[in-house]
């Protein structure tokens, strides 16, 4: 009879954490930009939880928060996260709209912490920054419970969001929300205009003070940066143009779709059911400020695991 409570018991705790997954693993990949160390923090949570007493936690979720924040701060302190989120070597990894890790999307801060702009300028804040900006602006949790996730005061938790907020909102480009079909339609003015090697064309879709990154495919240690509209117009002529050299190296010929990544849109490369490389478009004023290219492929592992459980809708380009 004991055991049979007992495993009750464990499957009711069991059931109470996994209500609280999704919650978990959007706040570990805010934390993180990484969409498989959010999950590799959930499980080590997951594990800690099943070990705890837990008839002495009184608010499970409180918890659970504590645990996922802080294994996340001890990954973003660690030496190999240092060595491996080296300024200059790091993108955040891409996730499609609609993925439940990208978590609360309810208000402007909710979803604008998610975007890939917000992830990268997160790196440029102290580990108990990131905590705190993130836990307070896209989870709504007061200073008070901060204080006590983080183990800090609360006049240092309303420190930490001061600092956060003036690093973020000074270095955060605004040019005003475009609309899906608007920005579907930039999108697909930019292919065509960097597919066909009209230069003139692609620099007017850029915003004067426009950037590019990319991350090389995952070939290079450090990001590829360019800072001009003139220089990106060149680059995105060399690499959107099809050659027989490029599928080559693709491994085949990939088509084109349109789809939405963080909330930026963007064209994913697929070849099948596979996933090959994205490209994410951050607008502001109706132009395109900064272009993201992905295609290392431990940065697309989820990305292309949720490709393939969805129906893609025709491509912009069928065969590239």
């Amino acid at each position: 009879m004991v055991d049979v409570e007992r495993t009750a018991a464990d499957r009711f705790d069991t059931d109470r954490f996994e209500a609280s997954r999704h919650r978990l693993a959007s706040l570990a990949y805010r934390l993180l930009g990484s969409a498989t160390d959010a999950e590799d923090a959930v499980q080590e949570a997951f594990v800690r939880w099943q070990t705890a007493d837990r008839q002495r936690i009184t608010v499970p979720e409180a918890w659970l928060t504590t645990v996922v924040t802080n294994l996340c701060l001890d990954r973003l302190r660690s030496a190999q996260a240092r060595r491996e989120r080296t300024v200059g070597a790091w993108l955040p990894e891409p996730l499609l709209d609609g993925d439940p890790m990208l978590g609360p999307a309810d208000t402007a801060e909710q979803r604008e912490s998610v975007s890939l702009a917000v992830l990268m300028l997160l790196e440029r804040l102290s580990p108990l920054e990131r905590a705190v900006y993130v836990l307070r602006e896209a989870f709504s949790y007061s200073h008070a419970e901060i204080a006590g996730i983080l183990a800090i005061t609360e006049a240092a938790s309303q420190q930490h969001l001061h600092r956060a907020r003036r690093r973020i909102t000074g270095a955060r480009r605004r040019g005003g929300d475009v609309d899906p079909a608007s920005a579907r339609r930039i999108v697909e003015e930019f292919l065509a205009a960097a597919s066909s090697g009209r230069a003139e064309r692609l620099v007017a879709l850029l915003t004067d003070d426009a950037t590019a990154i990319s991350d090389g495919a995952g070939l290079t240690e450090t990001l590829l940066e360019y800072d001009t509209p003139r220089r990106i117009a060149a680059v995105a002529r060399a690499g959107f143009t099809p050659t027989a050299a490029k599928r080559r190296f693709a491994g085949g010929t990939p088509a084109i779709h349109y789809a939405r990544l963080n909330g930026d849109p963007a064209i994913l490369f697929v070849l099948g059911e596979q996933v090959i490389g994205a490209v994410a478009f951050e607008l502001a004023g109706g132009r395109i400020a900064t272009v993201r290219g992905i295609a290392a492929p431990t940065r697309l592992v989820r990305l292309a695991e949720a490709w393939r459980q969805r129906e893609p809708g025709t491509p912009l380009v069928t065969e590239w």
